[in-house]
């Protein structure tokens, strides 16, 4: 029992039922960490401690005692401040955030790529409309030439090159300090569609 307080009627401590839940988030937020990478791992905010569970957890291939490894890993992790369990899970949607928009941009540039293999000039003059800063001799000559590798059953390598130009143009806003990178939202619509 918890037991209350008299006076103000209040109980001493949490309930049994909102334990249970934190313990099952903190578990949930325990077996994300153990199925990021290593490099993935690093830019977490992780004390050196909790890593090693967390490493440790990640050679575990029996499905017991995996079990058993993520539900000590919970345990250790419920020892942690309540600071530092947020200052992972925020970390954690930092990242997940910008892979969401380099999925975004991803998937943008392909888009791209597609339309001016099928529409050609009426592509061009679109994309350079977009990003006057592009070379249109450079972008049609490599459409002309993957058009040709395709029709000659050739290695892809100037349909590889238009992904290349069109990724240095599309990161180029992102990496100058805009955040956007041309990304609006109904590209992150369409991504989202393409997911479902």
């Amino acid at each position: 029992m918890r037991g209350r307080d008299e006076d103000s009627g209040e109980f001493f401590s949490e309930s049994r039922s909102q334990n249970r839940r934190e313990a099952l988030e903190i578990l949930a937020l325990g077996e994300k960490l153990v199925d990021l990478t290593p490099a993935q791992l690093a830019r977490l905010p992780i004390p050196e401690g909790l890593l090693e569970h967390i490493e440790y957890s990640k050679r575990i291939t029996s499905h017991g005692a995996r079990k058993r490894q993520l539900a000590f890993l919970a345990k250790q992790m419920r020892r942690e401040e309540d600071e530092t369990l947020e200052a992972i899970r925020d970390a954690l949607d930092a990242n997940s955030e910008t892979s969401r928009r380099e999925v975004a941009i991803m998937h943008r540039m392909e888009r791209w790529r597609e339309r001016l293999m099928a529409e050609g000039d009426t592509a061009l003059a679109e994309l350079l409309d977009e990003h006057p800063e592009a070379d249109r001799q450079q972008l049609r000559t490599l459409v002309r030439n993957a058009l040709a590798e395709k029709a000659k059953n050739k290695p892809p390598r100037a349909y590889r090159e238009i992904y290349q130009v069109l990724r240095a143009l599309m990161l180029a806003p992102l990496l100058a300090g805009g955040v956007d990178a041309g990304i609006d939202d109904e590209d992150e619509e369409a991504d989202d569609e393409d997911e479902a």
